[in-house]
């Protein structure tokens, strides 16, 4: 339903900047200068399809170049606009200082709706958006990279990649043009599954800390907590299985486009993924209830709610009736401003997008640094790491028989402790790392000032901090 007075997406990240900066000392001249996007490219440019020209507008705006590269995905839907690719470059900038990756934001769009062309149509307006931001650098590996969105994936990623290395012929670090690509095209295992991956380290990260549990009224850690996925795409999709299968964590609702599932036995993650990707939508699955009116959903009674799809879906309209104590911004802006202030009001937990959804450009950097380094990781290191694990199992075995202890080590410890690192195993220790790194920058601040009552302000403090202290040493 529409909601009066609701500000727009851009409105709500300028408001909560502004929250954050009134709680800084900061000079109103670098305010202004962190605050405002640098530069926003449009761009109109016509492909031949099905025997007539179509014309496609598409946006790159760089928020910030405090940092080079500058980074962000581009989205492919039929809602994209100025307002909203220049608002996720802003966060993209604040999300990047706050997990500590070494690139300014950007962002980019193309309006259109990827669901009516063939396959062979999106790659050639995919290759003919990259050939206009390439040529003006507005994707290259120093200055700017992009990464999948909404709507894209990592076959739209190759398909810019290829274009870049077309038109950049010497070019050795072609591949770092982009993150995001399939892993036999310059990709790195994990990237796909980095976002969800990353929402459940920060829920993880979360449920460490007795206090901030209690803030949200609960305890334990994940295991058993009732938890509703508002849509099941790449980002929603991979947060529920990993949430469910590896934390005991019980998925009891899904929101999808066509309607809700909802079950307190829990729901089958994978399954139901399978069923949406033959029938396109969660309507008529078996062992589940079907809620038409899906995102009715979003305000039952759970302990976590997960919002993944879209920006805005708790607002003025319905931010009173949600229940949820603990809510995990998995998508960019899903709660606006108003709905922040009302949920606040009410003692709710919110696990801000800048730091719960951060995982993707995390190892989007990992991706980046591989393609410049040309080495996967773990390929030097990880049979060194198990030929040292080897001599102490070894070592252990042999006391053990010349003693006649009589003790064995278990199998499952051997297999284990005798796997070295490979790519993905580091990529993961990699995103972990990074996400309770940054978790406890965040609760520092929102724990040691009083004026800070929530963890955004915090998340908005601590990144806008690092932004300014980037500008300072360059003498602005």
């Amino acid at each position: 339903m529409a909601v009066q007075n609701e500000p727009s997406f851009r409105a709500s990240v300028d408001l909560m900047f502004e929250r954050a900066v009134r709680l800084m000392d900061l000079s109103p001249g670098l305010e202004q200068k962190i605050r405002v996007c640098n530069s926003t490219y449009t761009v109109r440019f016509g492909v031949r399809l099905r025997g007539k020209i179509e014309t496609f507008t598409g946006y790159r705006s760089v928020h910030s170049e405090h940092m080079e590269p500058v980074k962000g995905g581009i989205r492919y839907a039929t809602n994209v606009n100025q307002d909203e690719v220049e608002a996720l470059a802003a966060l993209m900038t604040y999300k990047c200082a706050l997990v500590e990756t070494p690139f300014g934001g950007s962002k980019g769009g193309l309006c259109i709706d990827p669901r009516a062309w063939e396959e062979h149509e999106l790659e050639l307006i995919t290759r003919r958006f990259a050939y206009e931001l390439i040529k003006r650098d507005l994707i290259h590996p120093a200055q700017n990279v992009p990464a999948p969105d909404m709507g894209t994936g990592e076959r739209e990623m190759a398909w810019i990649a290829d274009q870049y290395a077309r038109m950049n012929t010497t070019d050795i670090n072609a591949k770092a043009c982009v993150t995001g690509k399939p892993p036999h095209a310059g990709g790195i295992q994990g990237r796909v599954e980095a976002t969800g991956r990353g929402v459940q380290y920060a829920l993880r990260e979360f449920f460490r800390h007795k206090e901030d549990k209690a803030q949200a009224g609960l305890s334990g850690d994940l295991e058993g907590k009732r938890i509703i996925v508002q849509g099941l795409g790449n980002v929603g999709y991979h947060a529920a299985k990993f949430l469910s299968e590896e934390d005991g964590a019980k998925i009891t609702g899904i929101i999808e486009r066509d309607g809700a599932l909802v079950s307190d036995a829990g729901l089958p993650v994978e399954e139901i993924k399978q069923w949406i990707a033959v029938h396109g939508g969660v309507k008529g699955f078996p062992g589940a209830d079907y809620v038409a009116e899906g995102a009715t959903v979003l305000e039952a009674e759970c302990d976590i709610l997960i919002p993944a799809a879209m920006e805005g879906v708790i607002n003025l309209g319905n931010a009173d009736r949600i229940r949820a104590p603990l809510i995990a911004e998995a998508a960019n802006g899903p709660i606006t401003y108003g709905a922040d202030e009302i949920l606040r009001k009410k003692g709710k937990v919110i696990i801000p997008d800048m730091y719960a959804n951060a995982g993707g450009v995390t190892v989007s950097y990992f991706e980046w640094v591989k393609n410049l380094s040309h080495i996967r990781f773990g390929r030097m290191q990880r049979r060194a790491e198990e030929a040292r694990s080897r001599l102490l199992v070894e070592e252990l075995e042999r006391l053990s028989s010349d003693k006649g202890l009589g003790w064995t080590l278990a199998d499952d410890f051997k297999e284990r402790f005798l796997t070295g690192s490979d790519e993905l195993a580091l990529v993961r220790s990699g995103l972990d790392d990074t996400m309770r790194t940054a978790y406890q920058s965040m609760r520092e601040v929102w724990h040691s000032r009083n004026d800070v009552e929530d963890l955004r302000v915090a998340a908005y403090i601590v990144a806008i901090d690092r932004v300014a202290k980037t500008y300072r040493s360059k003498g602005l």
